[in-house]
C-alpha cells in the first residue's frame, strides 16, 4: 500500500456548480484525510484539463482524475509520454467508467475516493498506436462505426443506453471487410466486420472477455468477429467463459500478441477507447507496466 505526500485532483468544470459541490463532498473528506498536500483544480474545459494534468505529472505522487472515459482517455495521452509519471487514480464520473471497471475500483464516487485513500496500486500495460496511446481498447470495423453513430442528444438522455441502440444500429449497416495483418511477425489475412485489440475487459459496461484477459499482464489479445450475425454474437458472450474452448468458435478468433501491425485496409477510422482521431495502416504494440495505478479490490 502506498502512502502519498502530495496529490492533484482535476475535475472539468463542465458540471453545474451544485453537481460539482455534491460530487466533491463525497470524495474530498475521504482522500484528504489520508493525503498529505491534497490540490484541487477545476479546470474550465477538458483542454486545460489535460494540459494542466501534463504541466504538474512530474512534481506529484498521485494525479486523480475525475471524469468518464474520454477524459481518463486524453490524460492518460498526456502522461504516458513523460519521463516521470505519477500514480494515476480514477474518480468514476461518465456514462461508462469502462476504465475504473477495469481496474475494480466502485462505481460509487465516496468508495472510489475510500479505494485511492488505501493506496492499492499496481503496474497496468497500456497500448501504444503511433503517438497516441490507449488504455482499454482499439478497433476497427463495427466498434468505430457504433462509437461515430452515437446520437450525442440521445447519450445525454439515456446514457449507456445510447450505446446499445448505436451498436443495433452499427450492425444492420455492417459489412465484412479484407484485412491484411502482421501479428508478432506472422502475416495473415482474412475478413471481418470487426477487429478489436484489447488490454481490458470492458466495452460499455459490459464485461467483454474473462479473467484470462488482464490489463497487467504484458500482453495485447486481438478478437476476430467475421460477421455480424447471431452465432458471432453468441460466440463474443463465450469469450468470458472458463469453459469456452476459443479453438472451436468459428465466427470469433482470439489471439494473444505484443505487436500488431495493421497493413490494409488503408484510411479505415480506428475507435481507441471510445475516441476516434485516427486511421489506418499503423502498429499496434503493448508497453508493459508503464503506469502505475490505483485498483481495487
Amino acid at each position: 500500500m502506498k502512502t502519498f505526500e502530495h496529490a492533484v485532483y482535476v475535475v472539468n468544470g463542465n458540471m453545474d456548480e451544485a453537481e460539482l459541490e455534491r460530487e466533491l463532498g463525497q470524495t474530498l473528506p475521504k482522500l484528504a484525510a489520508s493525503i498529505t498536500k491534497l490540490e484541487v483544480k477545476q479546470a474550465k474545459d477538458l483542454d486545460e484539463l489535460v494540459s494542466y494534468s501534463r504541466e504538474v505529472a512530474g512534481s506529484i505522487d498521485l494525479l486523480i482524475v475525475h471524469g468518464g472515459d474520454g477524459t481518463i482517455h486524453q490524460v492518460i495521452n498526456a502522461v504516458a509520454p513523460l519521463p516521470k509519471r505519477p500514480v494515476v487514480a480514477i474518480i468514476p464520473g461518465g456514462t461508462c467508467n469502462d476504465f475504473s471497471r477495469m481496474l475494480g475500483l466502485p462505481q460509487n464516487l465516496g468508495k472510489a475516493a475510500a479505494a485511492i485513500a488505501s493506496g492499492k496500486t499496481a503496474s497496468i500495460d497500456i497500448g501504444q498506436y503511433g503517438d497516441a496511446y490507449f488504455l482499454n481498447f482499439w478497433g476497427v470495423g463495427l466498434i468505430a462505426d457504433a462509437s461515430n453513430n452515437i446520437d450525442e442528444d440521445q447519450k445525454a438522455r439515456l446514457g449507456v443506453l445510447s450505446y446499445f441502440i448505436s451498436t443495433l444500429k452499427s450492425v444492420n449497416q455492417a459489412v465484412p471487410f479484407s484485412y491484411e495483418m502482421e501479428i508478432d511477425g506472422e502475416k495473415q489475412n482474412g475478413e471481418a466486420v470487426m477487429v478489436l485489440v484489447m488490454n481490458g475487459r470492458f466495452i460499455g459496461t459490459r464485461e467483454f472477455a474473462g479473467p484470462n484477459i488482464r490489463p497487467d499482464d504484458g500482453k495485447l489479445h486481438v478478437i476476430f468477429v467475421k460477421n455480424s450475425n447471431l452465432t458471432s454474437f453468441k460466440e463474443l458472450l463465450q469469450i468470458k467463459q472458463d469453459k469456452t474452448v476459443l479453438s472451436e468458435l468459428t465466427e470469433v478468433g482470439v489471439q494473444e500478441a505484443e505487436t500488431i501491425r495493421f497493413l490494409s485496409p488503408a484510411g479505415k477510422p480506428i475507435d481507441m477507447d471510445g475516441e476516434i482521431y485516427q486511421d489506418t495502416p499503423g502498429e499496434v504494440k503493448i508497453l508493459p507496466g508503464h503506469l502505475e495505478m490505483i485498483i481495487g479490490e
